[in-house]
């Protein structure tokens, strides 16, 4: 038999629960982790091929392995850490015995706090370091129990270097430094320590001691030291949350007329008495007491920041009470995206913006309430939209509804309508709370982490994108863009499964992955495993090859040893015992549990337990052990031939013919007699297990070892329909590990593993339950967590195991965490792989665009990115659009002109250098830049609107500029000053019309440049005198100048000299 044991006896450390000092073994190397959850947090290495010792006594194993957990160190406080770490100690151990009463310069600290690095080598077998060692605010204490305290040198009362991160002020004078360093020395002296060195770039003071109590700094110390203000280091997850308090309407106006500040009315910019006023004539006196203002205030503060969050209540009232105010300069808007707070004691109003700057600071929520209306009196919405959520413009007065905003951003009023509850009320609240679409990335502190980002996201896509693709071109007007799909063959499979494997057993590496979090990477694992057991293919060979094997393990073992090539006919065989061998791997943390939690006694439950997981070999080894011969016999037999199980189900039947009496036999007896016989619903009459070991029972027991595995499934599914199999609950559900309390329907939803099962049995046929196996909830307890199941769907899509074209919410949950990290140019990659429907032709091109331009903080700034989307083939025009619709919105008017140009947007290039660009560059004397900028368009100028009215303005001046200051000039010199006039004429008609056309489009500036253009060329056109040129042309030129829109100023010099002029032709007269 080559069936594993429940318990192996050699492996490494693997797992340290969070919630009781014990270890599990697994047979290869596994990750790093410090927190765990149960025996389930071994299923990521039992899907390793392992071939285990059979030659020791079971229980034997048991005390070794009792023996080995109790000797290491428990350490299980939040935010403290070893070094070595538990599971380095435990792999020293195993290979040199004895390591952990000899290590070297161990090492325990707290983050943030300090750390104590006991010299030499130290006992640490058995030590409680959470009763021991404990880090306070500037202080360490070990043995603080002085009864519990051993001798100086024995255990952890030894000598040792301590360091101590003091909350010092970041800036300190040379001076002060100096004082800081000297009551340090005096202190660690005073202490009977030896002072070693003091860092105030990290304020970590470093001194050795000889043995221990408490060492650190005392108040009085505290307060000769230049310290920060900042208090002990907190959860980052800690909050403080204000007293809630019910303020009458009477008392929003104090005595001397002073409105207070939590007054509704002087939040809208109302008068509050004659709110008052109003509210008496709108409702009647009797009823005046139920509805009454609230000033009630609540907020809740992460530690990460000291701002709130102001109501968009205050933000409207703050519009209104300044509405007729003066009007001031337009200010630069802050980038898209961003809810800007303001304070509530401030009058400084908090805006809501489109962008994502500070973007990593965790969102805070703020919640200001306003008056409430009791349930009690009838109103439309109660009566008609019960248990809705109240839309927050009833009480505004103004066009804010409740809806999302970017990012998992939801904006409501936060109560239900209708509800049963009593002291639920109609209110004005806002509520601001973000949703938890980047939770997958976050540890068990609520940490966003790196190398989750990196294992979750950006590994599997980059995975994804080294498989073999082929492209679809949609044209979209007059662009492409390059749809892709993923294919594959199945002899590839196993390959590509393994690299997904790899990148999951890299994220299990991450400290600190809560335990959640963990049963659902190991799941994804197992998943992995039997997409590549189900669906991936061999090479064929031209050779027969013997299929007489009875045991499935030992037909994979002679398999991992001979060629990859296999008989055809054996494939059938090969894929079942592949696949029992993934369900022994599934359930086997799950026997091993239950087997150790019995007693020494119970050596039948024990073997009934074995079974189950089909752990032969120890099941064997146990009955012999307890000198049942017989019995050891016939479970060495045990799910062979079909002959064996007639017969001892003859002989159960023969038992009960005859009258045996039952009670004389061992209950646990009978029930492994009648597995033996293929009975597993009389063996397991009155007992429940998961569905997994039960479909395993099906497979090894009932069911005879030829059956096909579509056969075997078809099977469990007719009993499931029958009730008469354990439902295929989600493994976050199955575990009962998950944190998060999940309410589950019968038929709600199954495990991904069961849906992957009946697909494999359907092959070939429609499969109906797409939507359903590539929910969120079949894999784990985040409903918003797509991030592996896309790419699951994406690999058997690639190997032609399954095709859908109904699945968009499943990219659409991808992109949409993508964009929460920032991940733009993959969110674009994602969509590029959406499946192609003629219904929504445009779709992806949609998509695409509006995540350019609503991430385009996120994204133009990084060019890595900018030459992703490039290699995709999305056009540089869309890229151009929608860095000039951010650039406009940001005030950055010159690079939003060059981008509106680079996209070809010739009207919007237009209107923006007109409105906003031009007059900038003509007052600060850059005619150059404008000549380029307008000549760039002119030869779209078919397509503009009013462009002779517009940058033709500036084109015309610049030509009439240069024919009046060169004396070869585009006009020829036969031209006259009459001409010449004529022209300039034209031009002041030009500009006065082009005032008529853009209005009030054009700002303050414009018009000086307008005056300014006008009043150049009135100076040049009089300065010219021409050849042959008389009074009356000089006249005509008079005229035309005064037409020009220049100042008054300017014009009434004008007029001087023509009257001088006009003078000058009198006397000559």
């Amino acid at each position: 038999m080559a069936s594993p044991s429940p318990l192996p006896l050699s492996g490494t450390l693997h797992e340290l629960h969070s919630t009781r000092n014990n270890i599990l073994f697994g047979t290869t190397m596994g990750m790093d982790s410090d927190a765990g959850t149960s025996g389930s947090q071994i299923a990521l290495h039992q899907y390793k091929r392992r071939k285990i010792s059979s030659q020791k006594n079971v229980s034997s194993l048991f005390e070794v392995h009792s023996e080995f957990e109790n000797s290491l160190p428990t350490l299980r406080s939040p935010g403290y850490y070893m070094e070595p770490c538990l599971k380095e100690l435990a792999k020293r151990e195993l290979m040199d015995s004895g390591f952990c009463s000899r290590v070297q310069d161990f090492t325990v600290g707290r983050f943030g706090y300090g750390c104590v690095k006991f010299l030499g080598n130290t006992d640490v077998r058995w030590l409680d370091l959470d009763q021991i060692i404990r880090f306070g605010r500037h202080e360490v204490v070990v043995y603080g129990d002085e009864s519990a305290k051993p001798e100086v040198g024995q255990g952890l009362n030894k000598s040792a270097e301590v360091t101590l991160v003091l909350k010092v002020r970041s800036s300190i004078e040379k001076g002060e430094l100096s004082d800081i360093v000297e009551k340090l020395r005096f202190s660690t002296k005073r202490q009977g320590a030896d002072f070693i060195s003091f860092n105030p770039s990290n304020g970590e003071w470093k001194f050795l001691v000889h043995h221990f109590s408490r060492f650190g700094l005392s108040e009085d110390d505290e307060e000769d030291i230049v310290m920060d203000d900042a208090t002990a280091v907190q959860h980052p997850l800690e909050t403080n949350t204000g007293d809630v308090s019910d303020i009458d309407e009477a008392t929003l106006v104090e005595p001397n007329g002073a409105v207070l500040s939590h007054s509704l009315p002087a939040h809208l910019g109302l008068d509050p008495i004659k709110m008052k006023e109003m509210r008496m004539v709108m409702f009647p006196v009797d009823e005046e007491e139920d509805h009454d203002f609230s000033g009630e205030f609540k907020q809740r503060e992460q530690s990460t920041g000291k701002e709130c969050i102001r109501s968009p209540l205050h933000h409207s009232a703050w519009r209104m009470s300044n509405k007729s105010s003066s009007s001031v300069a337009r200010k630069t808007p802050l980038a898209l995206l961003e809810y800007n707070p303001g304070s509530v004691e401030s009058n400084s109003p908090g805006t809501i913006l489109m962008a994502q700057q500070n973007k990593g600071v965790p969102l805070k929520t703020a919640k200001v309430e306003g008056f409430k209306l009791d349930l009690k009196h009838k109103t439309p919405i109660t009566e008609s939209h019960s248990h809705n959520i109240v839309d927050a413009a009833l009480f505004m007065g103004r066009s804010f509804r409740v809806g999302w905003g970017p990012n998992g951003i939801l904006v409501h009023s936060g109560t239900s309508v209708g509800s049963n509850d009593s002291q639920s009320l109609l209110s004005s609240v806002i509520n601001l709370e973000k949703v938890a679409i980047d939770k997958v990335v976050r540890d068990e502190n609520n940490k966003v982490r790196k190398e989750l980002v990196e294992s979750c996201f950006i590994s599997p896509l980059e995975l994804h994108k080294e498989i073999k693709h082929e492209t679809k071109e949609v044209e979209i007007g007059s662009f492409k863009l390059k749809l892709q799909n993923p294919v594959s063959n199945r002899l590839m499979l196993s390959e590509v499964c393994r690299s997904y494997i790899g990148i999951i057993e890299r994220q299990l590496e991450v400290p600190e992955v809560s335990p959640s979090a963990r049963v659902v990477l190991m799941h994804q694992v197992m998943v992995w495993e039997l997409i590549k057991v189900l669906f991936s293919a061999r090479e064929i060979s031209g050779q027969s090859k013997s299929t007489g094997a009875d045991n499935e393990e030992d037909m994979m073992h002679d398999r991992s040893e001979g060629s990859s090539e296999v008989d055809l006919e054996a494939l059938p065989l090969i894929r079942r015992a592949e696949f029992s061998y993934w369900l022994q791997e599934s359930v086997c943390h799950r026997v091993r549990d239950e087997v150790s939690s019995l007693n020494e006694s119970s050596d039948l439950e024990q073997v009934l337990l074995l079974l189950t997981g089909r752990q032969l070999d120890a099941a064997v080894e146990l009955a012999a052990s307890r000198g049942d011969v017989r019995l050891a016999c016939l479970l060495s037999q045990a799910g062979g031939s079909t002959v064996n199980r007639a017969d001892v189900s003859q002989q159960l039947e023969l038992w009960r013919t005859n009258g045996l009496d039952f009670n004389f036999i061992e209950e646990d007896r009978i029930r492994i007699f009648e597995l033996l016989a293929g009975n597993i619903h009389g063996a397991l009459h009155g007992k429940t297990i998961d569905w997994k070991r039960f479909l395993g029972l099906l497979m090894w027991y009932q069911l005879p070892p030829d059956t096909s595995l579509p056969f075997v499934f078809h099977t469990y599914q007719q009993l499931l329909a029958d009730e008469r199999a354990p439902h295929p609950v989600p493994v976050y559900i199955d575990e009962g590990l998950v944190e998060e309390a999940m309410s589950w329907h019968v038929g709600e939803r199954y495990d991904l593993a069961y849906y992957l099962m009946l697909l494999h049995a359907n092959e070939g046929s429609e499969f109906g339950l797409g939507k359903t196996m590539f929910s969120a909830f079949s894999s784990t307890h985040d409903p918003l967590d797509y991030h592996m199941i896309w790419h699951q769907r994406a690999v058997l899509e690639a190997v032609g195991a399954f095709s859908s074209n109904d699945l968009h919410v499943l990219d659409m949950g991808l992109v949409s965490q993508l964009l929460c990290l920032g991940q733009c140019h993959w969110a674009i990659y994602v969509v590029l792989h959406m499946p192609f429907c003629d219904d929504f032709p445009y779709l992806q091109a949609t998509l695409i665009r509006e995540i350019l331009c609503q991430y385009c903080e996120s994204w133009h700034s990084q060019e890595l990115q900018r030459q992703f989307m490039e290699d995709l083939g999305i056009p540089s025009a869309w890229l151009h659009e929608a860095m000039a619709i951010y650039f406009n919105y940001s005030g950055d008017f010159s690079t939003a002109l060059e981008h509106y140009i680079a996209c070809a947007n010739w009207q919007k290039a237009h209107s923006l250098f007109m409105t906003s660009v031009a007059h900038s560059l003509f007052l600060s004397a850059k005619h150059s830049e404008i000549w380029r900028l307008a000549t760039s368009m002119e030869d779209h100028k078919s397509e503009i609107e009013q462009w002779d009215l517009g940058a033709g303005i500036y084109i015309s001046f610049y030509l009439i500029r240069s024919s009046l200051q060169e004396e070869n000039n585009t006009i020829c010199e036969s031209d006259s000053l009459e001409s010449k006039n004529s022209a300039c004429k034209d031009f002041f008609s030009c500009l006065k019309e082009s005032l008529v056309v853009w209005g009030g489009r054009l700002p303050v500036d414009a018009r000086v440049a307008y005056s300014k253009m006008g009043e150049e060329i009135c100076d040049l056109l009089l300065s010219d005198h021409s050849e042959g040129s008389t009074r009356d042309d000089q006249f005509s030129c008079f005229y035309t100048v005064f037409s020009a829109p220049v100042p008054e100023d300017i014009r009434s010099s004008h007029l001087q000299n023509a009257v001088a002029l006009f003078t000058c032709s009198l006397l000559e007269a």
